[in-house]
């Protein structure tokens, strides 16, 4: 067999699938698409995570969309993290172009213009489902770890978590963690010293410092209730569609602890919420993180430990999560061990540290008879990507240049009207529009405060009317003074000095 009977057979043998799969592409060889070939990834194990990485305008925001697309087709729910806007288009057909039509037919696949079931969220004011999660669900060690608080100060969250549990003080939002900080410093410190011990003032200081930092990038909107509830992103329509969940992120770009809390929270929250499914036909959800780094770059040591424990943990309850960045070295060494799928896109060599960072990269890729890939990684044109992932036995498949199928819906953003028309049809808009400011830990202390405030002063006015202490020294003194001056020596002369001289008269 020639060069290309060979590569045609490896990569079909490679792909190869006896499940349910989905098709992200053709294969390329020598720069030529290769009808023959079809790169295919197995839904059974689209819960092994994945990156997609390239430099700006190489076509990730496209092939993120293809891969939504194929997974809502699939019945597969999908989560996507929306930083710049542009995927909302997802929810309306898009249009088959001359280059659409040429670039399918050199891959040898059908195209179909379809629109995808959409629910638009934000973590804003922005129109959309509102997303929130109360303080109390975030519990103790994971409220530390977003801080990046030390050993001593999370031992202090502990303390106000279990005081509050101890006295039916619901922490809801961020006034009311602020609330007791300052009550168990102010008005209960003796009440905590007696049942919790003695809590230094500096360390409340430094929290509650923390948390100040936390809410200025935005993260009150996001505490209090109503809280999402994860199976409202299971939802599959009347068709068979998994919903494409948008959550809108374009006002949170400089904010990137809120990000990382919302990420950490949510991931958390499915793999507590979420039951066990192993290694499951297919996906029950698949999470797409546009622009990575945001989570990893504002992380702590101790924060990006956590997110790579869940990562690890969160594909035995059936969810795939997918990093998109630039460059793969975005993405902690500890996650990235984690990722079975990866699609990479062209990288720009511009400096000796790009070239570097582009040697760095080939070298997480198997080696490949076809390939030269630190050479192809500059060559690559737009909507090409080189591909890995894993078979259905879990065994990494032979890497491949391929030529990305076209997305079948709009390449292109939603209108204003377009949006606001989503939202008013969709029910969990409506569910989760009420911002809800139920009696909790902030209303209760400043009951009891004013309540301690006002038995105090009913039991001054019942007290009978006593000399204080200050009018009993002044009065002393006074009498101590007169005294003094009847009983000196000189008043003595003087008066039987005048006293004389009366008798004389």
């Amino acid at each position: 067999m020639n060069k290309k009977d060979n590569f045609i057979q490896d990569i079909n043998k490679g792909y190869l699938s006896k499940g349910e799969s989905i098709i992200l592409g053709g294969a390329i060889l020598d720069g030529e698409a290769v009808a023959e070939a079809h790169v295919k990834i197995p839904l059974k194990t689209l819960n092994r995570h994945g990156l997609i990485a390239g430099a700006t305008g190489t076509g990730k925001t496209k092939t993120i969309q293809v891969f939504s697309e194929q997974l809502s087709a699939a019945g597969i729910p999908v989560l996507m993290m929306d930083i710049k806007g542009d995927f909302s288009g997802i929810a309306k057909e898009g249009k088959e172009e001359g280059f659409i039509t040429e670039r399918h037919s050199k891959i040898n696949l059908p195209f179909t213009a379809s629109a995808f079931p959409v629910e638009l969220m934000s973590l804003s004011k922005q129109n959309g489902v509102r997303l929130r999660a109360t303080v109390s669900e975030f519990g103790p060690v994971l409220f530390s770890r977003i801080l990046a608080l030390n050993d001593t100060q999370a031992g202090v969250v502990s303390v106000i978590f279990k005081y509050c549990d101890d006295n039916q003080m619901p922490l809801l939002d961020l006034k009311d963690i602020k609330k007791v900080i300052n009550y168990i410093t102010e008005e209960g410190k003796d009440e905590i010293t007696a049942s919790y011990g003695k809590i230094s003032t500096a360390t409340t200081g430094t929290i509650l410092r923390k948390i100040i930092e936390l809410e200025q990038q935005g993260a009150d909107l996001f505490f209090g209730e109503k809280s999402f509830e994860i199976d409202d992103l299971l939802r599959i329509d009347e068709n068979g569609k998994g919903y494409v969940n948008i959550i809108r992120l374009t006002d949170i770009q400089d904010k990137p602890k809120l990000f990382s809390t919302f990420m950490l929270s949510l991931l958390a929250e499915i793999y507590q919420t979420m039951p066990e499914k192993g290694d499951a036909e297919q996906p029950e959800l698949v999470i797409f993180i546009d622009e990575a780094h945001l989570i990893f770059s504002e992380a702590s040591k101790v924060l990006l430990d956590q997110i790579e424990t869940i990562v690890k943990l969160i594909r035995s309850k059936g969810v795939g999560v997918y990093f998109v960045t630039q460059n793969p070295m975005d993405v902690p060494s500890g996650v990235l061990a984690q990722l079975g799928l990866k699609i990479q896109h062209a990288l720009r060599a511009f400096t000796a540290n790009d070239r570097q960072a582009i040697k760095k990269t080939a070298d997480n890729y198997p080696t490949s008879q076809y390939y030269k890939t630190d050479e192809l990684l500059t060559n690559l044109g737009i909507g090409e990507a080189l591909v890995t992932a894993l078979n259905e036995k879990g065994i990494p498949t032979p890497l491949v240049a391929t030529m990305m199928r076209a997305p079948m819906s709009r390449m292109d953003i939603l209108s204003a009207e377009e949006i606001e028309s989503i939202n008013n049809q969709s029910k969990l808009v409506k569910k989760y529009a009420e911002e809800i400011d139920r009696e909790s830990a902030y209303e209760i202390l400043n009951k009891k405060i004013a309540d301690a405030a006002q038995e105090s002063a009913e039991r001054e006015e019942q007290a009978p009317k006593k000399a204080t202490k200050a009018e009993s020294t002044v009065t002393s003194e006074v009498t101590k003074s007169v005294l003094k001056v009847v009983t000196s020596a000189t008043f003595i002369r003087g008066v039987f000095g005048m006293l004389s001289k009366v008798l004389k008269k």
